[in-house]
């Protein structure tokens, strides 16, 4: 009951690694030709179709979200040596602890906006990134504390252009959970960074970025795979690609794009969208409120409603030791401080409500 958390992978992830070893395998250094020219398009136009752009040229893949957060601050216009950040207090923990650090030996300054009260938190965010005081704009648009939305992505984009702010959007909780997350309207001037780990059902090694154009043309943190075959440039200089491979880094394991390209080849032969995938979930979601009111979780809080994420979560005192006597009866939830989250995905159905009821209904 924790899809949120590790997504489980379907059969197709399988035949996707076993395609990337026998490629290995069969074209040893050609290899590349072959990722580079057909796996890595592929996933890219995945990628653009799922947020809503259109624009598969603006996405570049690495192991994890937090290489790219890195980047983009390394990269970000500044007025002052310190990078000015513009932040949430529920972020996850990648930026959560980076921006601390850096906070730490003077980096970088940053405005923390609090996400409680919930109802009030996407007009209190834009309302101080409309304040010009900024350099970066960081934010989740479903907070992975609780599952609730930020959704003024488009007006906050608008506030970004190439010289700073920049606005980035951290899209992990909605990239195949939320129908288009990201158009192609604010795709024009924001970032928006996710990945396969969890609702792609692809596991790790699978970060995407999607870079606007005319954003941060020389990144300073560079890999060779940037490199821009330019014959006009002098020897020994550093060149760049004009589309989001300017913010690539160098060898990667490439196993996880073609694990994507497979999963994502599979829901469309079965007709499984991100709309038909909510929708199931989301039922789920309500039957299981019902399932469990008169449990202990009708004493817990409960942070958000059915359809707002792929998860539901419950605020108590009890979270840890309730999820620890659901996995002593090997049932996986998720708990984080005080928050207990029950995530439910395509391979959950009616029968897994009802066993977790059960289990609800013991505890103490």
């Amino acid at each position: 009951m924790a899809a949120h958390s590790h997504h489980l992978w379907p059969d197709a992830s399988f035949e996707g690694q076993v395609e990337c070893w026998e490629d290995a395998a069969r074209l040893a250094d050609r290899k590349w030709d072959r990722i580079m020219d057909e796996v890595w398009p592929e996933a890219q136009g995945h990628v653009a179709n799922e947020l809503g752009t259109g624009a598969p040229d603006a996405i570049v893949f690495a192991p994890n979200t937090h290489d790219f957060l890195i980047r983009l601050v390394a990269a970000v216009p500044r007025q002052n040596r310190q990078v000015r950040i513009l932040t949430s207090d529920g972020e996850f923990h990648s930026a959560r602890r980076q921006f601390a650090r850096w906070e730490e030996c003077g980096e970088v300054t940053v405005e923390r906006i609090a996400v409680e009260p919930f109802e009030t938190f996407s007009d209190r965010f834009l309302e101080a990134a409309q304040s010009g005081k900024h350099d970066l704009i960081f934010v989740s648009q479903v907070l992975f504390g609780s599952g609730r939305r930020f959704d003024r992505v488009d007006q906050l984009a608008e506030l970004a252009s190439s010289p700073g702010p920049w606005v980035v959007v951290d899209g992990y909780h909605a990239f195949m959970a939320i129908e288009s997350p990201f158009d192609d309207v604010a795709s024009r001037s924001a970032f928006y960074v996710g990945g396969g780990y969890k609702y792609a059902m692809s596991g790790e090694g699978c970060a995407f970025l999607h870079a606007p154009s005319g954003y941060g043309e020389r990144p300073p943190l560079t890999g060779w795979f940037a490199e821009f075959e330019d014959l006009t440039l002098p020897p020994g200089a550093v060149g760049y690609r004009k589309d989001a491979m300017r913010f690539m880094g160098a060898t990667f394991d490439p196993s996880a794009l073609y694990r994507f390209n497979a999963v994502r080849r599979m829901l469309w032969e079965n007709g499984l969208t991100t709309a038909r995938i909510h929708a199931h979930v989301s039922r789920l979601q309500e039957h299981l409120l019902d399932a469990i009111e008169g449990s202990r979780f009708g004493d817990a809080e409960r942070l958000n409603r059915p359809g707002d994420a792929r998860f539901l979560a419950f605020r108590t005192p009890q979270a840890q030791r309730w999820s620890g006597e659901l996995m002593a009866r090997n049932c996986v939830t998720d708990v984080r401080g005080d928050v207990l989250r029950i995530g439910l995905a395509l391979y959950h159905d009616e029968d897994d409500i009802h066993a977790f009821a059960r289990m609800a209904g013991d505890l103490t």
